[in-house]
């Protein structure tokens, strides 16, 4: 059997991910820019998924997506022209930022939300309640093996 058809029938682990990933990204986006977010691309979700409410500190916003923090500071700029966030003063430290989402960042987050829970809530619907919740519990075991065999 020729690789590429092996990869078609039976995907490894990393390219499972990625497909579902990538579809996952594609209707969230999809969605998010038919409910008026037309201008956000899926590498702002390595700011906009990890973004706290209350603001976040950009080296937190990078350790937690994974990504370097020089491209966490080119999401951020993006985000910041585009009305997502803003930088503010870190009130617990004078010479940090915090990295705030505004008005339209809460309105985009509160969606993404409820548009990944009615994901989720299809993918359960399809194969069972009980197969999901475990899928999941090992889906986030996997992950969390592989991330601490690396480190």
């Amino acid at each position: 059997m020729r690789r590429s058809e092996r990869k078609r029938t039976d995907p490894d682990l990393g390219v499972l991910t990625s497909r579902l990933l990538f579809a996952i990204q594609a209707e969230l986006f999809d969605t998010l820019a038919r409910q008026g977010h037309t201008n956000l691309r899926p590498q702002h979700g390595a700011v906009m998924a990890y973004l706290d409410a209350e603001g976040s500190r950009a080296t937190d916003l990078a350790r937690r997506s994974g990504q370097h923090k020089q491209v966490v500071g080119k999401l951020i700029d993006e985000l910041e022209a585009l009305g997502y966030v803003e930088r503010r003063p870190d009130p617990g430290d004078r010479r940090a930022k915090l990295i705030v989402p505004t008005v339209r960042g809460l309105d985009q987050m509160t969606r993404s939300d409820a548009i990944l829970a009615e994901i989720e809530q299809r993918h359960a619907r399809a194969v069972g309640p009980d197969a999901y919740t475990e899928f999941k519990r090992l889906f986030r075991q996997i992950v969390e093996s592989q991330r601490a065999g690396r480190d």
